[in-house]
């Protein structure tokens, strides 16, 4: 990888083959009423010099993204995270302010959020207006390193089909606004309604995808790339594919376990013989519906066979992707880390998390504090 601005813009830039970079957007929380804050700039401002590289602003202060440096396993993640998650927890703490992890608040209201100081941002928002006002929701995004630009659109294309399976793992926005949306993962409906966002048309090779950036560039629906909110895309200044169809999982150990089968399922379809097969759109969509609907409980159809082909349940298909990633997982090392996605597979993921403990309590207060205090598990 290399830092983003080097290079000239879609330039793809070469990087060390499945090296990580991992962002969490964290909710910065008043300390004493729970309540979304615009505490990020304060934060930002107060931060000392070692923290502030690994730390950065995001769409409303009250969020807060932090970034891993370059990782060549999910172990340099893991102890880079670590470090920074805990060096920005005592940051918060030093500034009234508590930082949570997962993709919605539960009663914050959107009018009330406060817009970072940011000219692409005010442009976006006045494009968008209340699409963008509503868009108050937290990602979990994973950058893998490609060796080139068609490897990357190789990827992009054929990993779109198992996406909703991360999806499921991941899914933490139950909640919006007080009320139980009946969702797994609202941040996924919220996020679909931004232009150019979610599931995309298959791309085929890197001058395709120059061809599409510059005709996009010309009609002027984009600036940048950064104005494509694709479920996943390449990301050619920092020479990776960044996996986006990701709700902030609650759990430290979570956010681990997903990396290592990411960096895993791109390794693999990187190097796989996998034939160019056009997935029909309308299964694209089933599957991301099940995935923001019901979590693991959803059902998966098999598109492109790459499970065995058929219907199963999300469930299944993630244990039959694991099985399907050993190869991997013992190239990487990284067997500790998949055996954590089974505490999801067997008690679901933090929106289950977040259901129980409100059915418990019928108090919000009290299924951020719960939530919080298992962070680090």
């Amino acid at each position: 990888m290399t830092v983003e601005g080097d290079n000239p813009p879609l330039t793809f830039c070469s990087s060390a083959p499945y090296t990580l970079g991992v962002e969490l957007e964290f909710q910065t929380l008043d300390k004493g009423s729970l309540n979304l804050a615009p505490l990020a700039p304060i934060l930002l401002d107060n931060a000392p010099s070692i923290l502030r590289p690994r730390i950065t602003h995001e769409w409303i202060r009250s969020i807060l993204e932090i970034r891993t440096g370059i990782c060549r396993s999910v172990r340099d993640v893991e102890n880079d995270l670590l470090e920074t998650c805990a060096m920005a927890e005592e940051l918060a703490a030093d500034n009234n302010c508590l930082l949570y992890a997962a993709s919605l608040h539960p009663f914050a209201r959107s009018e009330d959020q406060v817009l970072t100081d940011d000219k692409r941002y005010e442009r976006i928002m006045e494009e968008l207006q209340i699409v963008g006002r509503r868009f108050i929701s937290q990602g979990f995004h994973v950058h893998v390193g490609m060796i080139d630009g068609d490897t990357a659109i190789k990827v992009c294309d054929r990993i779109q089909p198992y996406l909703p399976l991360f999806l499921a793992l991941s899914a933490s926005s139950p909640f919006f606004h007080g009320e139980d949306t009946g969702l797994m993962s609202y941040r996924t409906k919220l996020f679909e309604a931004l232009p150019l966002a979610g599931i995309y048309a298959e791309i085929g090779d890197w001058n395709n995808f120059l061809t599409d950036i510059e005709m996009l560039k010309d009609a002027e629906v984009i600036e940048s790339i950064k104005d494509l909110w694709w479920d996943a895309r390449p990301h050619p200044g920092l020479g990776t594919l960044e996996i986006r169809a990701c709700d902030l999982p609650s759990r430290f150990g979570d956010i681990l376990g997903l990396t290592a089968l990411i960096q895993c399922v791109v390794a693999t379809i990187a190097e796989s013989n996998m034939p160019v097969a056009t997935c029909n759109q309308q299964f694209l969509r089933i599957n991301k519906w099940q995935a923001v609907r019901y979590g693991l409980e959803g059902k998966f159809i098999d598109p492109l066979g790459f499970l065995g082909g058929g219907k199963m349940s999300l469930r299944q298909a993630v244990e039959r992707l694991v099985e399907k990633m050993q190869p991997m997982v013992n190239r990487f090392s990284s067997q500790r880390y998949i055996k954590m996605l089974d505490r999801i597979l067997e008690h679901g993921p933090g929106a289950d998390c977040q259901r129980r403990a409100y059915a418990d309590t019928g108090n919000f207060k009290e299924v951020i504090k719960q939530l919080h205090a298992k962070f680090w598990e």
